[in-house]
């Protein structure tokens, strides 16, 4: 058996055969890992969700930033942004089947029997590894119970960004979903900090007062000891200065490629886009 990670796929789906292909990929012997965002952005949202439900226990997903707000516009608690191209997908027969089994996901996944692990954008720095799956146990539970829509609209804004006054449910919910989905680079302190999208180095002489934002992965004690896999950092371009995280998302989407991970001998897989944006 095999154990294969991929990056951020955001509906290319094309691109995503492509790559499974190149690897043999046998969904009755091999295990897939996807880091998350699989929707939104891409040409076919709809057949990758589909595909990756029929895989099964196969596949192992954690959640992203779009598939979360995915679930959101489904709750109509959110429109629809016309650049995710979500129409086939939320027009389609079996889109409430669909929803049902995507919040059923986590947003932490063990890799295989291995002390190392995989979220869609990192752990947070102020976090232990039991704290991680503790807290992300705790949005599952939530997020795939009857009171979803309740927890849906509880998980927007960008505050608490510091664990310590994440004092109450809804607090420690939208922390846990902010530093799992949307976390980049974070204030020497450890908190998170959520506007700046570039690969570091992020100062430049017109950014000197930046120069207190880290990326996370050089702020976290667990990457000491714990390997980590991640995608929603495009712009790292699967290049990441700590020797124990595994940047998997390369832009796919945006015309650059798909990037594939085998894990037991690291060897890297790549699959240009078949389309650019």
């Amino acid at each position: 058996m095999a154990i294969y990670l991929v990056g951020d796929i955001q509906g290319c789906f094309s691109e995503l055969r492509a790559l499974l292909q190149q690897v043999a990929f046998n969904a009755n012997a091999d295990q897939l890992y996807l880091a998350g965002d699989l929707v939104a952005r891409g040409p076919d949202s709809l057949a990758t969700l589909r595909y990756v439900k029929s895989l099964g226990q196969s596949a192992k997903i954690v959640l992203g930033n779009h598939d979360l707000h995915l679930l959101a516009v489904h709750a109509e608690l959110k429109k629809v942004k016309k650049q995710d191209k979500l129409d086939a997908l939320l027009a389609a027969h079996d889109i409430d089947e669909l929803m049902h089994w995507l919040a059923q996901q986590p947003l932490l996944q063990q890799i295989g029997n291995d002390n190392a692990y995989m979220s869609h954008a990192g752990i947070s720095p102020q976090w232990t590894l039991q704290q991680a799956i503790n807290q992300a146990t705790f949005v599952q539970q939530r997020l795939s119970s009857s009171s979803r829509k309740r927890w849906l609209s509880a998980m927007y804004g960008e505050m608490p960004n510091d664990w310590q006054q994440a004092t109450t449910q809804e607090a420690k919910f939208r922390y846990t979903v902010n530093a799992f989905t949307r976390m980049r680079y974070c204030y020497a302190n450890k908190q998170l900090e959520f506007e700046h999208k570039l690969a570091p180095p992020v100062v430049s002489s017109s950014e000197s007062n930046n120069c207190h934002l880290q990326p996370w992965y050089e702020l976290s004690p667990t990457l000491n000891k714990v390997p980590w896999v991640f995608g929603h950092w495009a712009a790292l371009m699967g290049q990441c200065s700590h020797p124990n995280a595994y940047a998997l998302d390369t832009g796919c989407v945006w015309g650059n490629h798909l990037t594939l991970l085998r894990w037991h001998d690291k060897k890297v897989f790549t699959e240009p886009a078949h389309r650019a944006e």
